[in-house]
């Protein structure tokens, strides 16, 4: 039995199941509470973080670990863009962008009473270069890197969401619009329903 430890709302935790799901994996998820963690989860991973998956023996507690896993299992539309090594490289940079440096200016946007240094408009504005480069990619294409999602789309995905939903109407209005349509789509996706469902 393969078995995913989730938060519905953690975007690390979106990310694994969008790649599950999507690799046709067989999986038990185990909604967690926050205030109150499983002790089977803890007894897996002492990191106490969601998302863990636990399979055949093994377990893997990092969001990229558990992508990677699944799409070794099953990548039927091509997300690791195997075979094409400089589409492989520009993926692992655009999540290392997004994991250690836009994500530290999402959660200062999100939490700025908690970083009353600057005002939160400096937060969004430093997370917006990174909104800035995405729309860039996306012209004359549907997708950051390729025809069709990759990886690099998948790991973003939660991230953008969660920035472009501190403020939406201010989302809504800002000259990215092709950054807004590539969201919209894989919010309206049946991938992305299926793995926010309660």
């Amino acid at each position: 039995m393969t078995t995913l430890y989730s938060f519905r709302r953690c975007p690390y935790a979106m990310r694994a199941r969008m790649a599950l799901r999507y690799s046709g994996v067989e999986v038990q998820i185990v909604e967690v509470s926050l205030k109150a963690k499983p002790a089977e989860m803890l007894a897996l991973s002492s990191k106490g973080t969601v998302p863990v998956l636990a399979v055949d023996g093994r377990v893997i507690d990092e969001s990229l670990a558990i992508m990677h896993w699944a799409l070794a299992q099953n990548d039927p539309e091509d997300w690791l863009l195997a075979g094409n090594a400089v589409g492989q490289q520009r993926i692992a940079a655009l999540i290392e962008e997004n994991d250690q440096v836009f994500k530290v200016h999402l959660n200062r946007y999100k939490y700025a009473e908690r970083y009353p240094e600057q005002p939160m408009e400096t937060y969004r504005a430093e997370g917006e270069v990174f909104l800035r480069m995405l729309d860039e990619l996306l012209r004359g294409q549907d997708y950051l890197l390729a025809e069709h999602p990759s990886l690099a789309d998948v790991a973003l995905l939660p991230f953008v969401r969660q920035f472009a939903h501190v403020d939406r109407e201010w989302f809504a209005q800002t000259p990215y619009a092709r950054l807004q349509a590539w969201l919209q789509r894989f919010l309206d996706s049946e991938l992305f329903t299926a793995i926010m469902k309660k």
